[in-house]
């Protein structure tokens, strides 16, 4: 989001397009403003989605001061630098690509060295500490009960009053204090991640013992127990649940692995920080025996030959790192089990598999899903609809609007019609990408710009998450015509209906451009 007060703007928050191919395409496109022009980014907490174009930014001509928290510094420091490390193996994949011979290579979207160059740009500021993020405005953090350094922000320019909620944590999350901030403001922006959930109320020992039973089961099947988990906050939480379980004497040969070197290296920052988080006891639960950390990438592909153990790998969602060669190699055995356990996007890989296809393409090559697909909705770090509901209710009176953003477009309608519900005259706005509003103290925001058109239709599902789909399931299809004439006659049919859509394709820009 930027804000401008005079000739001055900030951003709160840089972060990347997660999602479908067609979303993510869009971390390559030309920002909307000139980054030289951006005099400060004040950041909520370390999550790619937050943070992930800091050093694009920077790249392309950012010079100022980032604002956020010790821990958020502490952790960007690994996050950025494995952020850009993936997109230059990513696209030295990509550029070795038979298909691509001769074609220009692709370029990264940033690298390491632009990712080390942003987080040297990080200025640590305290909770409730009022600082001066550029001329003309005054922000301070709240504690948002999020993950680790997570903060929402108060925002004072021009004589309006705003707070971004950044993501907001669940009430009585693991290692986190419950969200705070100050009431009365002119605007305030929430995410409505879980806007549409109601999760039911569990305490954190209940929480542990659904883990537990799934455990069990799995270890029971006899197969790997495969739990994509995000390297920030989520595996950390996941090992401290772990070790209570262990605690009990149920499990003594329990063996844990945690196939993520970007998780290894938060674990340590977690560590450093271990007398202020909760749930600890004030213990170093990560030194835990049973838990073992690789390092390399010869170490992960050992994992291949073992079963009977707990594999955490990221990305949390399936849509990179080590954990998609797990699923290469556990999907389709039916005694492993897929634990889920936080939110799946859509036209991620993780979304499409939870929501039981049969099959999936995996760096292309297409796998079939044999395996338990399991999901627990507690390990979540985002406050549901009731505890949103209780955020906003927190911050009010709120004088002029209030924008519901970060969720899926079913979130944030259900959200905003309870909240409408409860109180007819309050102004709430759904923002689209790229709009442009006029904030004023006590009057309702006004648009004064609407949002490219583009970036809209590439929200959701896109054609490659449905081509995926459809050609995971060709083949075994073509295989159950038994006729091998009958086979041929199927794709020659296909064939032609493409064809002909695509001459009509043509005769129709052909007939538009004549006009």
């Amino acid at each position: 989001m930027q804000f401008t007060a005079g000739d001055r703007s900030i951003l709160v928050d840089c972060g990347m397009f997660q999602g479908s191919r067609t979303l993510e395409m869009l971390n390559h496109g030309r920002f909307t403003f000139d980054p030289s022009d951006i005099s400060a980014v004040v950041l909520t907490h370390a999550h790619i989605d937050h943070s992930g174009l800091l050093p694009k930014l920077v790249a392309r001509g950012f010079n100022g001061p980032i604002w956020c928290t010790q821990p958020t510094c502490d952790l960007l420091e690994y996050m950025l630098a494995d952020a850009g490390r993936i997109q230059e193996a990513d696209t030295a994949r990509r550029n070795r690509r038979r298909d691509r011979a001769g074609e220009t290579p692709f370029q990264p979207l940033y690298t390491e060295g632009d990712a080390l160059a942003a987080w040297r740009m990080c200025r640590p500021v305290e909770l409730e500490e009022w600082f001066a993020p550029a001329p003309g405005f005054r922000s301070r953090f709240w504690n948002a009960g999020h993950i680790l350094g997570a903060a929402s922000v108060e925002m004072e320019a021009a004589g309006v009053r705003t707070m971004c909620s950044g993501d907001i944590g669940p009430d009585n999350k693991a290692f986190q204090l419950d969200p705070a901030g100050p009431a009365g403001f002119d605007h305030v922006v929430c995410e409505s991640t879980y806007g549409d959930r109601q999760r039911e109320r569990v305490s954190a020992q209940d929480r542990r013992n659904m883990l537990e039973a799934e455990v069990r089961a799995a270890l029971i099947r006899g197969g790997n127990l495969i739990i994509p988990a995000f390297a920030l906050e989520r595996t950390q939480e996941l090992l401290l649940d772990l070790a209570l379980i262990q605690k009990s004497g149920s499990y003594p040969n329990l063996q844990v692995f945690i196939d993520s070197p970007l998780a290894s290296r938060v674990t340590d920052v977690f560590e450093k920080y271990t007398a202020r988080l909760e749930d600890t006891g004030g213990d170093n639960i990560f030194a835990h025996p049973s838990f073992h950390f690789t390092s390399d990438v010869s170490e992960s592909i050992r994992l291949n030959s073992i079963s009977g153990a707990i594999i955490l790998a990221a990305s949390g969602m399936c849509e990179g790192g080590r954990i998609r060669h797990h699923l290469t190699h556990n999907l389709h055995r039916r005694d492993s089990t897929i634990l889920f356990v936080g939110f799946q996007a859509q036209g991620s890989l993780g979304r499409v598999i939870l929501e039981g296809a049969k099959a999936v393409r995996i760096s292309g090559t297409d796998v079939r899903v044999n395996a338990q697909i399991r999901h627990i909705d507690y390990y979540s770090a985002h406050a549901d609809k009731d505890e949103l509901l209780d955020w906003i209710a927190e911050r009010g009176p709120i004088a002029g609007s209030l924008f519901l953003d970060h969720g899926e477009p079913t979130a944030v309608e259900e959200l905003r019609r309870e909240l409408q519900r409860r109180d007819p005259a309050l102004s709430v706005r759904i923002p689209e990408i790229g709009e442009t509003y006029a904030l004023a103290a006590g009057k309702p925001a006004k648009r004064i710009a609407t949002g490219p058109a583009d970036i809209q239709q590439a929200i959701g599902r896109d054609w490659q998450n449905n081509y995926a789909d459809f050609i995971t399931g060709l083949k075994n299809r073509l295989t159950s015509i038994k006729d091998e004439r009958r086979r041929q006659k199927a794709i020659e049919e296909m064939r032609q209906v493409l064809d002909a859509y695509t001459e009509a394709m043509n005769d129709r820009r052909h007939h538009e451009q004549d006009e």
